[in-house]
């Protein structure tokens, strides 16, 4: 006869309206797959729970319906609580009697997990204040628009900080599931749920984001945190160094690594990825040149205008009539 034993880790889940169902799926599959021998699927090293305040269904982004398994009970019975966002314009929707849940995990000092714009919510809760939090680049300018005055972390899949962990979403999630397995059942079941899924490899908290600008290619993982950084903060990042500062590493270690993974200097890539950002500006807005050149962190028009004439061979001016010339043509 077994004898039933406490599961290793337990995760309890609060969906959003409108929340990302691949973010969860791909975080329960990494727990179910981990709980048991084979593909038996029995929640025994792992137990995982929907939670919600009452047993109504859950509606995902993609239509889907998920039914609760229970309601609110107490959260000291979850090692963490995951909150799965979504939709941005269903996130000040967040039924209160949860803000009022969490606040009281936290009292009992269950840690907190935003997956996707599961941060926001978190944010928005007043309980991610002092803590580090990660964000996709694809919702980093919602992000900076909600909550002013606060950075969040953009170039890395997920960040561990104390009790709050944060993640971008996405297969991401994949890669925080199996590195919370690892801590909590062992390194063997969190490669076992990878290995099944069909990921080469488990990821930490400092792997990149990715998404990169089309005409880098790299397998330097700083070397494309840089990248993704300067892309997202082509405006505001004015110095190499304050780049440097971000990363946590020093200007000659970081040229050392561009040079070898890029054949570029950081600063010549930046100022290739302003020009880029820069033609796409030109070819799908109205905007003029000189404020271009301030959206792509030039200093004035006049620089923008010799960096751009040096780099195409043409002047900006000459270049937007042309892309938007030929736009007219093809939509005609």
């Amino acid at each position: 006869m077994r004898v039933q034993t406490r599961p290793a880790l337990r995760v309890g889940f609060i969906l959003a309206n409108r929340f990302t169902l691949s973010a969860f799926a791909s975080f329960v599959d990494v727990l179910r797959l981990a709980a048991d021998e084979g593909d038996s699927s029995r929640p025994i090293l792992c137990r995982w729970n929907v939670i919600a305040p009452d047993m109504k269904p859950i509606r995902a982004s993609c239509g889907i319906l998920i039914h609760p398994d229970e309601k609110l009970i107490d959260p000291s019975q979850f090692d963490y609580l995951v909150v799965v966002g979504g939709l941005i314009e269903h996130i000040e929707r967040l039924d209160p009697r949860y803000v009022v849940y969490l606040k009281t995990a936290v009292s009992k000092r269950v840690p907190l997990i935003g997956l996707c714009t599961g941060s926001f919510i978190l944010h928005r809760a007043g309980l991610m204040n002092g803590y580090k939090c990660c964000v996709s680049w694809f919702h980093r300018a919602d992000f900076l628009e909600q909550f002013d005055g606060l950075e969040p972390v953009s170039d890395r899949i997920f960040i561990v900080d104390r009790d709050r962990i944060s993640c971008s979403g996405g297969t991401s999630t994949v890669h925080l599931a199996a590195h919370l397995v690892g801590q909590h059942v062992g390194v063997k079941p969190a490669r076992k749920s990878l290995h099944i899924l069909m990921v080469d490899e488990a990821f930490d908290d400092n792997k990149a984001q990715p998404f990169l600008p089309v005409s880098f290619k790299t397998k330097d993982n700083l070397v494309q945190r840089a990248l993704l950084i300067m892309q997202q903060e082509v405006e505001s990042l004015r110095t190499i160094e304050q780049l440097c500062r971000q990363l946590g590493i020093g200007r000659r270690s970081l040229e050392k690594k561009f040079r070898t993974s890029l054949g570029k200097t950081p600063g010549e890539a930046l100022t290739q990825i302003r020009l880029e950002e820069a033609k796409r500006i030109l070819s799908e807005t109205d905007a003029t040149i000189t404020q271009t050149a301030l959206r792509c962190g030039f200093f004035d028009a006049s620089h923008f205008n010799k960096a751009f004439q040096k780099h195409t061979g043409r002047t900006a001016r000459v270049y937007r009539d042309e892309n938007q010339s030929s736009m007219s043509k093809t939509l005609d």
